[in-house]
């Protein structure tokens, strides 16, 4: 059944245009067919379409959270006046002992929750950094197979290197890293690539955990197993990186190797996009911009472990792609509308320079769906019906006189209607 919707407010096309009055009319295959300005009348009466009057409502595209951590759900606030290294670090982590020792079945269950948690915030897509393997993969698929929110997911292998010459770290649990976890070579064993290329077979690429848990070479490995994957698939797979999250991950990179971890990154792995990029250097910045690598931030993630802001108006203005992330379950809920809030007035705070809340809002849609490379992140012609209905007359909205600053720092859950997926509501509204 094809739906036509009427009377509403809108954002249009990749720049957000707002328009006070429109249409849209959505295909039975869930993309979106026509949409305009004023009222539509269609001469041709269906009797398989159905016609809402969405006179009140603001209709925006859906949320697209560029990064998450959903396998850690079963967490949520362990640790939660620990470090960075302390609570995820891939190794000596809480998180990865959480992982070990909690069983399969019991994971799938939380990762579904914070799958509907980020469905009814508005968030119609996600990327997920999925460690385990081709299994870890695996089980994030079955978790959310019955769910239409749409998932990018990036395996990756379990092996890392200690950049110390030896052949185990010290977890948090005080135990030693086990045998094949760690190594102090300088390739992959051929275990540890075969691990990643089972994980490319079921999922959207690689997302790794960091330039300092790598050497230069095994960097280039990654790399070159992604170009090989590539040419055997039948779809663009993903290459991304941790980098440059703390301080003192950036320190240990120019101690260890006298490069910064953007530098290596680049010159190595070439990645498709960089998750935070919180303390980096200006000539990192203008880096990443020349070779049209997107950037991913996850500010509360930043926040709550200590790390830092990231320096969003910077790399905005020297033409950086930008999308928005949450990050780990077990340090943030997923929710969109709280990350834009609190990038949007950090921002202000630490760089002093005044964001646009229509850039915030891009990042949330039309960027993170670019840098993904999906259908969706703006309301247009051939789109994804993927959209999100607000009550313009919510008592924390009206009257609306910005509706970009109405998102972006007063809108919530509790000013959402409808949401669409695919051109099917998520749960019928009452419009």
């Amino acid at each position: 059944m094809s739906i036509e919707i009427r009377n509403a407010s809108l954002l249009l096309g990749r720049d957000l245009t707002f328009v006070k009055s429109g249409f849209l009319e959505i295909g039975k295959n869930g993309l979106i067919r026509k949409v305009g300005t004023g009222s539509y009348h269609n001469a041709n009466h269906d009797r398989n379409r159905k016609t809402y009057d969405a006179e009140g409502f603001f209709i925006i595209p859906g949320f697209i959270n560029a990064h998450t951590h959903i396998g850690d759900s079963i967490g949520k606030d362990i640790g939660v006046d620990s470090g960075l290294d302390t609570r995820v670090h891939p190794v000596l982590g809480a998180k990865k002992l959480i992982l070990q020792r909690t069983m399969s079945e019991h994971l799938k269950i939380f990762m579904r929750s914070s799958a509907v948690s980020m469905m009814k915030k508005g968030i119609i897509a996600f990327a997920d950094f999925r460690e385990g393997g081709y299994t870890g993969v695996k089980l994030l698929k079955d978790a959310i197979s019955d769910l239409p929110i749409k998932c990018v997911i990036l395996g990756r292998a379990e092996y890392y290197f200690s950049h110390t010459g030896k052949k185990g770290w010290k977890r948090g649990d005080g135990k030693t890293s086990k045998p094949g976890e760690v190594g102090d070579g300088k390739k992959l064993p051929s275990e540890a690539l075969q691990m990643a290329a089972d994980a490319l077979r079921i999922s959207d690429g690689l997302g790794i955990s960091g330039a300092n848990e790598n050497t230069d070479e095994s960097l280039q490995q990654y790399y070159e197993l992604l170009q090989i994957s590539n040419k055997k698939s039948n779809k663009k797979l993903l290459l991304a990186i941790h980098a440059a999250e703390s301080m003192s991950t950036a320190k240990f990179s120019r101690s260890k190797t006298n490069k910064t971890e953007i530098k290596r990154i680049m010159q190595y792995l070439k990645p498709d996009f960089i998750v935070h990029m919180t303390n980096v250097t200006n000539n990192d910045i203008s880096l990443v911009t020349k070779k049209r690598t997107a950037v991913i931030v996850c500010p509360r993630a930043n926040g709550i472990l200590g790390a830092g802001i990231p320096k969003v108006a910077k790399m905005l203005k020297s033409g950086c792609t930008i999308g928005i992330g949450t990050d780990n379950v077990m340090l943030n809920s997923p929710d969109i509308f709280r990350e834009m809030d609190y990038l949007w007035k950090t921002s202000r705070a630490t760089e002093h320079e005044f964001i646009n809340a229509k850039d915030i809002l891009k990042m949330a849609t039309v960027n993170g769906a670019e840098i993904l490379g999906l259908n969706s992140g703006y309301i247009g012609v051939r789109r994804s019906a993927d959209l999100i209905f607000i009550d313009k007359k919510h008592i924390d909205l009206c009257p609306m006189l910005n509706p970009y600053a109405a998102i972006v720092h007063r809108a919530s859950k509790d000013s959402i209607r409808a949401i669409m997926i695919n051109g099917k509501f998520v749960d019928e509204p009452q419009l």
